[in-house]
């Protein structure tokens, strides 16, 4: 725990929570007395959260899902931005979509490593995502969004050892219809999208969207003038629908979206003493008042990244008897290329002295290539007898090339420079052990120097495979009518390899800021099987209510420490991540309510986790098995179709997740990680509430929508770490407003939206990048209007 919420929002909860409750005991009093005639208030909800098609309150998991019309009245193209309505969920921004991650109850993985997978797996019309990054990029055209809570290991398989974002996209109608969206925000932001779907014949439909979004950026770059932190992408998502016979129907999808995307500066929130009379300079003592203001950097190379996904799948749904076959089979590729300003100044290497007196430059510039390809294969008996059941077989692979060079500072403050020119002499001249004078004299003749303007750089090829291939089975036994014996269990075998290559591309292999000067020629490889299981009860209380108790396991697969300044000790495998579950849940419908709740403890083993680590005045980080962690706590959220014109939706988590064992890696010995520390990302309160309204007029419809969300203050500095009076890891609570008032025409064919976001102007900050000063504003600590345009036909 850190500090505790306000009692304001401390009063908030309670009563949130409270009239909650109350209302759900209001509606179970109710229920008794409804006829016939009054069900239907509430749209029915149906979810594929177990590989079926079933109602959100008949699955005994904790899962939240957001609706196309929850969606579509967040204004958000992306997942950064509909997080906030999830409580459980927390997004952690990186300077590129390959880094940034997802935690789930406070469980996930942040690395740079190219050879480790997350912990929350992220999952587009069934197809198995190998890096969360992939679905950042952008969301458009979504039926839903589920959001699985916990260990989804049985039915998910690896990387869901935290829970499961499982998105769907709209499928073709079996009627002409089209739309054409246009959305536009201040400072020069707008979004386009249109689609087209309908019959091609009596046995296709299929549909067509594209969309084009473009954005100047929201941070001014002194150094040139030009805002950056913007985007400009493009997308095509066909769709083939295609009846094949009277039981079979096979879906295609293709995808491509690109991006080249200004994003994500570093702000100095902190004084970081770079660049001493600059105009970005923050407004802060350096003592934990950070400068939530600001929205300048003082960068000569900008931090963007260059991004492209293209997808393929088949989905095929037959029926065999009464058993229903389903076969998925993806290819996806993935390229992400990242340029990073890291010494983030202006004047850095510019001047002939030593570092570290001087400001130091330090730019990357990386790109990465995945290709996957994945086929799954599953039989689902019918439902409603006794035995209700899967069993299905899944292989993935994935593999990964990257090249990544630093262009930094030459760096003597440890005798490296008259180290890399003795070793030259020794392997260009012969010379067996050069003399301090004999090294001297080189330097002096050749007119070297390693001074902050001696731009050194080295690269490094990387290359990872991943082979994965799984056996699972899942059921549900029906003792009577209203107890039901929930089991399921799979096999997952995991093959893990990689090389590394790094070589220097200076002619004296002096070394930098960053830059180590040796080459590198590792390579290895690992392999891990692994068998999850899980088990409980569901127990209908009404024909309204059910509860349920599970214990559940989930299993991530081993990895290995490959990142740009990869040495020996980091070529020893990382062990599997495992993680024990249980979890107490009760679920109610009725008429106009539906409320889920969830009371769960998670033990994970072998926690993959990214420690903080100084290397050459650099702050990097190393993935580790880092020990174990436990996360417990209670979520609850619902929807209340008040009447006919207002609808209420929110919810509430309550997490506490910190570090059981923490075991500091061997290769660092200035690690101090503890015992009870709080795991990072992991607020320990997060609610929302939304609102809808309709007013029904004679010739259209008034929609006001509203949306409060609260996330409390949370730590997110390395794993093991206690949090620190005036901690610069320690990120301020603070919650939104957001507004939308619509102006439907034409049973809703027409419809003009006024957007308003973050309406108290409250600034915030998502991510601390580290040094003690860097840190990432999203585009919503602003408030900022908008308007959308939207046309049906």
């Amino acid at each position: 725990m850190l500090l505790k919420p306000s009692t304001l929002h401390t009063g908030i909860t309670r009563a949130l929570a409270i009239s909650t409750c109350m209302t759900i005991g209001f509606a179970a009093n109710a229920q008794e007395v409804e006829t016939e005639e009054d069900k239907g208030l509430m749209e029915t909800i149906t979810v594929t959260s177990q590989k079926r098609v079933e109602n959100l309150n008949e699955v005994p998991v904790a899962v939240s899902v957001l609706r196309e019309d929850q969606i579509n009245s967040a204004f958000s193209a992306n997942i950064e931005g509909l997080q906030a309505l999830v409580p459980s969920v927390s997004f952690r921004k990186g300077n590129t979509t390959r880094n940034s991650a997802i935690t789930v109850r406070g469980i996930g993985t942040i690395s740079f490593s190219v050879a480790a997978e997350p912990s929350v797996s992220t999952v587009v019309d069934g197809v198995v995502l190998g890096r969360s990054g992939q679905a950042f990029v952008d969301l458009y055209d979504l039926e839903r969004i589920e959001v699985l809570r916990g260990p989804q290991g049985t039915l998910f398989g690896k990387n869901a050892s935290a829970g499961v974002v499982n998105i769907t996209t709209k499928r073709p109608s079996d009627e002409f219809e089209g739309s054409a969206e246009v959305t536009l925000f201040q400072d020069n932001e707008y979004r386009l999208k249109s689609s087209v779907s309908g019959a091609l014949n009596d046995n296709v439909n299929g549909s067509l969207t594209v969309l084009k979004s473009q954005f100047d950026g929201y941070i001014k770059n002194v150094y040139n003038n030009e805002m950056t932190n913007g985007y400009d992408k493009e997308g095509i998502r066909a769709m083939l629908d295609i009846e094949a016979g009277d039981e079979t129907d096979v879906l295609f999808i293709f995808e491509n979206v690109e991006s080249n995307d200004g994003c994500c500066a570093d702000l100095e929130l902190s004084p970081s003493g770079r660049h001493p009379g600059s105009e970005a300079l923050p407004n802060s003592t350096g003592t934990g008042d950070l400068d939530l203001e600001q929205r300048l950097v003082d960068h000569d190379f900008e931090t963007r990244t260059l991004d492209e996904t293209t997808g393929f799948s088949m989905q095929i749904d037959t029926m065999f008897g009464d058993h229903q076959f389903t076969s998925i089979t993806a290819y996806r590729d993935w390229d992400n290329t990242e340029f990073r300003e890291g010494d983030f100044t202006s004047t850095a290497g510019t001047r002939p002295f030593p570092v570290f007196a001087e400001p130091f430059q330090l730019h990357d510039i990386g790109a990465q290539n995945w290709k996957q390809t994945s086929q799954e294969f599953r039989i689902a008996s019918p439902v409603g007898n006794d035995f209700d059941y899967q069993v299905g077989a899944f292989w993935w692979s994935q593999k990964s090339t990257r090249n990544f060079t630093r262009d930094a500072s030459c760096q003597n403050n440890g005798g490296q420079f008259p180290a890399a020119i003795s070793t030259y002499l020794t392997e260009t001249f012969g010379i067996a052990e050069p003399s301090d004078d004999q090294v001297n004299q080189f330097i002096e003749d050749e007119g070297l120097s390693c001074n902050s303007n001696d731009i050194v750089s080295a690269t490094a090829y990387m290359e990872t495979q991943f082979d994965n291939w799984a056996l699972f089975a899942d059921g549900k036994y029906h003792i009577n009518d209203d107890l039901r014996l929930l089991f399921g269990i799979r096999y997952t075998d995991d093959e893990v390899s990689y090389s590394h290559n790094r070589s220097s591309n200076d002619q004296y292999s002096r070394t930098g800021v960053g830059v180590r000067s040796f080459d590198t020629d590792y390579s290895g490889s690992t392999d891990e099987s692994n068998v999850s299981g899980k088990l409980g009860v569901q127990y209908d209380l009404s024909d309204s209510s059910m509860t349920y108790l599970t214990f559940s396991q989930g299993y991530k697969g081993p990895a290995f420490n490959v990142f740009y300044n990869m040495s020996a000790t980091d070529t020893l495998p990382i062990g599997e991540e495992t993680s024990d579950a249980f979890e107490l849940g009760y679920k109610y419908a009725s008429r106009d309510i539906i409320f889920n709740a969830a009371v769960f403890r998670t033990d994970i083993d072998g926690f993959q986790a990214n420690n903080s680590e100084l290397l050459d005045e650099v702050t990097i980080t190393r993935l580790t098995n880092a020990g174990s962690v436990t996360t417990q706590g209670i979520e609850f959220d619902f929807m209340w179709q008040v009447n006919d014109d207002f609808a209420l939706s929110g919810g509430l988590s309550k997490v506490d997740a910190e570090v059981d064992e923490f075991r500091c890696p061997v290769t660092d010995p200035t690690c101090t990680g503890s015992s009870g520390a709080d795991l990072p990302f992991s607020p320990d309160l997060k609610y929302s509430v939304t609102g809808e309204y309709i007013w029904e007029m004679e010739n259209m419809d008034i929609i006001l929508n509203g949306s409060y969300v609260y996330t409390d203050e949370m730590f997110v500095g390395a794993p093991g770490a206690f949090a620190t009076d005036s901690d610069p890891a320690v990120l301020p609570d603070y919650a939104i407003l957001n507004a939308s008032l619509a102006f439907s025409f034409s049973d809703d064919d027409y419809r003009i939206s006024l957007i308003g976001k973050n309406l108290t102007d409250e600034s915030y900050v998502t991510t601390y990048s580290g040094d003690n000063f860097r840190y990432q504003i999203p585009r919503d600590a602003d408030r900022y209007f908008g308007v959308q345009l939207r046309a049906r036909f």
